[in-house]
């Protein structure tokens, strides 16, 4: 199996992960390749941004056609000088 070293971590990154692993009863570094194995193995999200995921979830539901209300003139800014 390989090995790997990270260098440079946040102080508090690494407590988490501690706190974290003792919850879990394990050690940090069976945390650190739990959490490695449970990102890496999540199908990649495909490309869309927010919108295209919230059509997704609703559009089996249908849609409704909403009519658009004419446009009004916009109203002269109030003088406050007066």
């Amino acid at each position: 199996m390989a090995s790997m070293t990270i260098r440079d971590i946040d102080e508090k990154l690494k407590a988490k992960l501690r706190v974290q692993a003792a919850r879990h009863g394990r050690s940090m570094e069976d945390e650190a390749r739990d959490i490695l194995r449970t990102a890496l193995s999540r199908e990649a999200s495909r490309a869309g941004g927010l919108v295209d995921a919230i059509r997704a979830r609703v559009d089996f539901i249908g849609g409704v056609d909403l009519e658009i209300a004419p446009r009004q003139a916009m109203r002269d800014p109030v003088d406050i000088d007066r």
